[in-house]
């Protein structure tokens, strides 16, 4: 059942609907340690997921790698794109700072903020409404990452 509640303002008025039966479900996903690439992780983000319908909210909790969507069936997509992002932040450029880590520190936290640390995808019936040829990206910029972890947010 939607409720509807006014709110009024100086100028005003705004009419706010909910849902008293709206669900808020939040996950920790655990990804195992993947090699230096894009990969896809679809699967592991459905596994997830409640058979309900409604947006589910992605955010990886890192600063050295990223998520975004993108094609799921070519695999040389994935290999263009760590080849192009390679190019676009070096690694063989001497201009950074923050290395401690190695070579691949602050280059990794360049791409993560190119990329972005979240996406958002609508749900129905528990089936992700990405497109035919779409599929969520883990894109793990370090030479040797550890275990990832991903807080997903579920809103229906």
């Amino acid at each position: 059942m939607v409720q509807s509640v006014a709110l009024t303002g100086r100028k005003s008025l705004v009419r706010i609907q909910y849902d008293p039966q709206l669900m808020v479900i939040q996950r920790e996903i655990s990804l195992p340690p993947f090699s230096r690439g894009f990969h896809l992780i679809t699967s592991y983000v459905m596994a997830e997921l409640p058979k309900r319908s409604g947006l589910l909210h992605l955010f990886i909790k890192h600063t050295s790698a990223s998520l975004t969507i993108n094609e799921n069936a070519d695999p040389s997509v994935r290999d263009d794109f760590e080849t192009h992002f390679n190019k676009l932040v070096s690694e063989e450029d001497k201009h950074y700072t923050h290395t401690l880590e190695g070579p691949d520190d602050m280059t990794s936290h360049i791409k993560s903020s190119i990329l972005g640390n979240s996406v958002s995808i609508p749900i129905k019936d528990g089936v992700p409404q990405l497109g035919i040829w779409q599929g969520v990206y883990l894109c793990e910029h370090r030479n040797h990452a550890g275990s990832r972890k991903i807080f997903s947010t579920f809103m229906g």
